[in-house]
């Protein structure tokens, strides 16, 4: 059998086939591992190249925010600061540049100075952050402190120091809710910082420093800087002195009249709109914002446990009291809107100055409609005109007086006064009440508007169409900046008078003027007569009508109907300058009353700032006993003070035992003061200065004139009788300059003002 051939193998060949598959897969490789590298070359290069020189620059360039200086705020003078910025420092850690040896020393001393747990800043300590701050707003002697520690230590690094600002209210509690306050980032947070936020905060800037490898700062001409542009300054038109005076005397009566739901005073110049004070009660203060000033809501917070109760209980009255009740909350106007509604009638000829309606006590608005009674019901006031009408605060005749001007004109005049709109005044959180409007104006509706119920508006909105009334018919729309500038001290804006329309004719303002002078003259505003000046003015007394009925419905025992006392006037009467409205939310409801309560307010406010306004007194319109200055006897003998005394209508009371020759070492009045024609002069020797006894002042309220000068003298002090010239013989007196129960020196002078005590009843 013959073998099978063997077929002979080329080795030769093989092994260059291998090669070349080798040679070949090598350089696929290679090319796609090229172009690989091409692509991703191309991504970071073009596609994604400004990402990576933005990654360059933030491992090479160091940014530091420059801080703008938040303006100041002044009041009208330009003078008065009542709010301004201050430098401090927010202080953060590097404990990544701190060393064992130097944590534990370097945690106390943060600790002591910052006020700081000691446990929670060594906590920091030992950890390698870069950067954790510890706490900002801290002041310059603080951080120098700090600067001294690291000193000690020999540490160059360990904590950073960055320049801020913190807000300060010099102050206080004053102008708080037109003021606002800031947050810890220096932005406005309520009232004219946060309205104005944009004018006060300036623009930030920056530093701009280049690092090499090892992360240090490279030379000054790698550095760039941009300046912060600090914010503008406002000048207001609050006038710090008056608003002082008109919070001291509407705190006063929130006491007084045992107010339970505060009280707002708004002062304004009638012609341009300008806001010269907005107070309210409990105001907060600005320095620390969060603090409840509400002493009951304070005690309840302490025994509050649970802590969902707690923090409503504690924001509903932080957002309560940083709430500008003036410009945020709407009430029923009551009584005080009669002078819009006597307005309206006269202006659109619905009635004329002699045109005489009857109240015979109450009054059916519709038929089938039960009567709405006025508040000398069941008597009523016969017939009156507009005289009397607002005289004596009736309603059955403004409720015919709306008849008269029916759904349309009354809607019409009602939009024109403002009370559809919100008055536009600079300050956040203006809101508008409720209202009928004229397709839903039926005969009921109609007649309770007409003496200020059954609709809502704000004060700023009262006090703006009260304006309107006596300006010579303007609507004005008021503000309370007046002047931005700049650091440089530039005006970079300033208000302007903005004048909406004109809403009545000139001749029915004049008119109003005189009609409601007479109302505070010998009407139902007797009680906000100011000494030396003409007053016109309305009372008003709301009901919270709608509270009530909610209680009720809610099924809440006890529920009592609560009520608003107001007062709005105007003065000069006969050339109008300045408004003031005074409203007192739930006052003591067993005599409540806009003339009883807000009415002699006004009278306190209006009597010291006027003056203060520049406007000048009538002296024909001011009551007042014949008064002499006191001379001055310190440094005489008492033989020479009987003879320097001469004719004086005065007599000389020296106290205690005394020798014709000792010396006067004080005497009370001091020289100069008025006191009464033939009143005492009371002097003091050396020896008998200290030993003096003092009088306890009497509590005047209530008396009536003879009784008033009787206690006086039993207590040994004098009296300076002041009120309303024309009827101070029946009035009672209801203020006087130095509290009851104060302790003065025998002879001291008190001026007591006496009003109607039967304005007080009326509406």
């Amino acid at each position: 059998m013959a073998r099978k051939k063997e077929k002979k193998i080329n080795y030769t060949n093989t092994a260059t086939a291998v090669q070349r598959r080798a040679i070949l897969l090598t350089f696929i490789s290679i090319m796609l591992l090229f172009g690989y590298a091409v692509i991703y070359l191309v991504k970071w290069q073009v596609i994604r190249s400004e990402e990576l020189k933005s990654a360059v620059l933030d491992q090479s360039l160091a940014s530091t925010m420059l801080t703008a200086n938040r303006g100041t705020i002044y009041d009208c003078t330009g003078t008065k600061v009542l709010a301004q910025s201050a430098q401090v420092w927010t202080i953060a850690a590097e404990p990544y540049f701190i060393g064992d040896d130097d944590e534990e020393a370097v945690a106390a001393g943060v600790s002591r100075i910052l006020g700081i747990d000691y446990q929670y800043v060594l906590d920091i300590m030992n950890t390698d952050y870069y950067y954790y701050i510890l706490k900002r707003k801290v002041d310059t002697a603080q951080k120098e402190e700090l600067v001294a520690l690291l000193e000690s230590r020999g540490m160059e690094r360990g904590l950073i120091f960055e320049k801020d600002y913190k807000r300060y209210y010099p102050y206080g509690t004053e102008a708080s809710v037109i003021i606002g306050y800031t947050g810890t980032d220096n932005t406005g947070l309520a009232g004219i910082e946060h309205e104005y936020e944009q004018e006060l905060s300036g623009t930030t800037g920056r530093m701009i420093n280049s690092k090499d490898a090892t992360g240090e700062d490279m030379p000054f001409e790698y550095e760039q800087l941009i300046n912060a542009e600090d914010g503008y300054n406002l000048v207001l038109t609050i006038d710090e002195t008056v608003q002082a005076i008109v919070e001291k005397y509407l705190n006063e009566g929130v006491e007084r009249y045992y107010v339970q739901n505060g009280a707002v005073a708004i002062l304004m110049d009638c012609n341009n709109g300008a806001i010269k004070a907005i107070a309210q009660a409990g105001s907060p203060d600005p320095n620390n914002p969060d603090t409840i000033v509400d002493a009951d809501t304070v005690k309840k917070l302490k025994k509050t446990k649970d802590d969902d109760e707690y923090n409503e209980l504690y924001y509903s009255a932080y957002y309560k009291q940083w709430r500008n009740k003036a410009v945020s909350d709407t009430y029923m106007p009551g009584s005080v809107f009669k002078m819009v509604t006597a307005s309206m009638a006269l202006d659109s000829g619905a009635i004329t100055e002699k045109t005489k309606f009857n109240c015979e006590g109450s009054y059916v608005p519709f038929v089938n409609e039960d009567p709405i009674n006025c508040w000398v019901y069941p008597f009523g006031h016969g017939k009156v005109n507009v005289w009397g009408g607002i005289g004596n605060s009736c309603n059955p005749f403004f409720m015919q007086v709306g008849e008269k001007l029916g759904p349309h004109d009354f809607f019409k005049y009602f939009q024109a006064f403002g009370m559809t709109d919100l008055t536009g005044i600079d300050l956040p959180g203006e809101t508008l009440g409720l209202y009928y409007d004229e397709d839903s104006l039926n005969p009921v509706e109609l007649a309770t508007e007409t003496f200020g119920q059954n609709f809502t508006i704000t004060p700023i909105q009262m006090i703006t169409a009260a304006c309107a009334v006596t300006n010579g018919g303007y609507l004005v729309q008021p503000h309370v900046v007046d002047k931005i500038i700049d650091s440089d001290g530039n005006v970079v804006s300033s208000s302007e008078t903005y004048i909406k329309r004109q809403v009545i004719s000139s001749e029915v303002s004049e008119l109003m003027c005189r009609i409601l002078e007479e109302n505070a003259t010998t009407g139902s505003g007797m009680n906000g007569y100011v000494a030396g000046y003409h007053v016109a003015g309305k009372t008003g007394t709301s009901e919270k009508i709608t509270d009530y009925n909610a209680a009720i419905a809610r099924g809440e025992k006890g529920a009592q109907l609560q009520y608003i006392a107001s007062f709005c006037g105007v003065a000069p009467a006969n050339d109008p300058q300045y408004a003031l409205l005074v409203f007192y939310d739930e006052p003591d409801r067993s005599n409540a009353s806009g003339g009883g309560m807000a009415a002699p307010t006004f009278s306190q406010i209006m009597t010291e700032v006027l003056p203060i306004l520049g406007v000048q007194r009538d002296e024909s319109e001011v009551y007042a006993e014949d008064t002499v200055k006191a001379p001055n006897f310190v440094g005489m003998t008492i033989a020479e003070a009987r003879e320097a005394l001469g004719d004086e209508p005065l007599y000389l009371e020296v106290f205690g035992n005394y020798d014709d020759t000792d010396m006067i070492v004080t005497q009370v009045p001091s020289a100069g003061s008025e006191l009464p024609v033939y009143g005492d002069v009371v002097v003091y020797t050396k020896d008998r200065l200290e030993a003096s006894e003092l009088s306890t002042v009497p509590n005047f309220n209530g008396l009536d004139l003879d009784n008033t000068r009787y206690l006086a003298a039993i207590n040994g002090v004098q009296l300076i009788v002041a009120g309303n010239a024309s009827d101070v013989w029946a009035m009672t007196a209801t203020s006087q300059d130095i509290p009851a129960g104060d302790k003065v020196k025998p002879g001291t002078v008190i001026t007591v003002t006496f009003m109607s005590e039967t304005a007080a009843e009326r509406n």
